[in-house]
């Protein structure tokens, strides 16, 4: 038996049929380099004539545009810019219309735009809204308590009377009523707690009145507090010194044209916000700017001046930012807007000022005030005319030119805003603006008379 072991081995053989063609294959790629050849020679001729024919185009351009130079007698550069400046008086009409059509049309968004913030925030203002009126009449169980609390000589009732700084007044009509008469609401709720804690205590005797007076005081403080930090907390401001959330406590007593304060700051500092968030201005600058505004109107012991003035000091001394300073200097337009932040703070306060139901004044003692400062005002030697407007907070003034010259127009008006000061009660700032004009008249006739 055989075996084989290994890889079959082969043999390889050349023909002649093998040799023929390798020659065949061997002409056959000689023949084609020649055509290549050929090739190429003939496309380096069409390119050196290409580049002839260019060459003879730039000559040939040159030759024009230096003929058309000396027949326009300008140059080529010349006679781009005309033609740009040509292109650009054709377009301007088409430009300047398209302008003016996106312009109205900016307009009109912004119309829509600023009526839908506007509605957006009041309805973010919206609050449960309960007024608490300070009570300045106590009604008393019957005439033996009306003696009881007037005492001996009256000596109750003047104790009472120093220790809560209040008036209290016997209304004759009802002998069983008593009034509490004092320009500060602290006082009067003090002395009106006081008064209904001694009626129902039995021993009013001068020791007893200042010790519920002394009692009622720290009470009322700490309800004030709480109501103070409760506005901050409600808007979202925390951090802030003890004094200033005492200080926005007092609101809780305190009214304007039978607007409480607190509601009202709650409302414009939800209405401002809700507007610096719709334009993009800075929201906590708004938000303490709203709360501060009227800060003013509860230090009563501080240095004379408007509840503005007075606010502005208040925030300087604690260092408040000074974009919240100007919120609180030109909510009243007492100064001019120095940033968008101040605009949100003013349109809080007109909202929630202005709103249906929000204030209410007797319309005989509003028409007295316009009448009475109008007065004051024309009582002035030189003055010819006076009118009250924006509610009594802008007065205008014309004099008689021949009365009262340039460099006495200043004293006059600052004369006549003392006055006003004196004789007339004015919510805040008011604004004097005098008008002297000088007119020259003559008559003459005419050749034809």
């Amino acid at each position: 038996m055989q075996r084989t072991f290994g890889p079959k081995s082969t043999v390889s053989s050349t023909t002649p049929s093998s040799d023929g063609d390798f020659l065949g294959r061997e002409a056959e790629l000689a023949k084609r380099e020649g055509i290549l050849e050929e090739r190429e020679r003939q496309l380096e001729e069409k390119a050196r004539l290409l580049e002839e024919k260019l060459q003879k185009s730039e000559s040939v351009r040159k030759e024009l545009v230096e003929r058309l130079e000396k027949v326009s007698k300008i140059s080529a550069g010349e006679a781009q810019k005309l033609l740009l400046e040509s292109i650009e008086k054709d377009l301007a009409a088409e430009i300047s219309k398209k302008i003016r059509e996106a312009d109205e049309e900016i307009k009109l968004q912004a119309d829509e735009k600023a009526k839908q913030i506007l509605a957006d925030s009041m309805l973010h203002g919206v609050t449960d809204y309960i007024a608490e009126f300070t009570t300045s009449r106590v009604t008393l169980a019957d005439e033996e308590m009306k003696g009881r609390i007037i005492g001996k000589e009256g000596r109750n009732i003047r104790t009472f009377e120093q220790v809560t700084g209040v008036e209290v007044l016997m209304d004759e009509d009802t002998p069983n009523v008593l009034i509490i008469s004092s320009f500060d609401p602290v006082r009067r709720e003090i002395a009106k707690v006081s008064l209904a804690k001694l009626m129902a205590d039995g021993r009013i005797q001068p020791q007893r009145i200042e010790e519920i007076v002394e009692k009622t005081k720290e009470d009322i403080e700490k309800l004030m507090f709480q109501a103070g930090e409760k506005l901050c907390h409600e808007v979202g401001v925390y951090n802030m010194p003890f004094e200033a959330i005492a200080l926005l406590g007092r609101f809780k007593y305190r009214y304007s044209y039978g607007q409480n304060m607190i509601q009202h700051t709650l409302e414009e500092t939800q209405i401002g916000v809700e507007i610096a968030r719709q334009i993009g201005a800075d929201v906590n600058v708004v938000k303490l700017g709203c709360l501060l505004h009227d800060i003013g109107k509860v230090l009563t012991d501080w240095d004379e001046g408007t509840h503005v003035e007075r606010g502005v000091q208040f925030a300087k001394k604690f260092g408040f930012p000074e974009k919240v300073i100007n919120c609180i200097a030109e909510h009243h337009e007492d100064q001019p807007f120095s940033a968008v932040e101040s605009i949100c703070v003013y349109l809080g306060d007109a909202i929630s000022g202005g709103r249906p139901g929000a204030r209410r004044e007797n319309v005989q003692d509003y028409i007295k005030r316009l009448s009475d400062i109008e007065r004051v005002a024309t009582s002035f030697d030189g003055v010819e005319r006076a009118f009250a407007v924006q509610a009594g907070r802008e007065v205008r003034v014309i004099v008689m030119p021949d009365k009262v010259s340039d460099e006495e127009l200043p004293k006059l008006v600052h004369d006549i805003g003392s006055q006003i000061q004196k004789e007339v009660m004015v919510p805040g700032a008011v604004k004097i603006t005098a008008v002297r004009e000088t007119r020259a008249t003559e008559s003459f006739l005419t050749s034809g008379s």
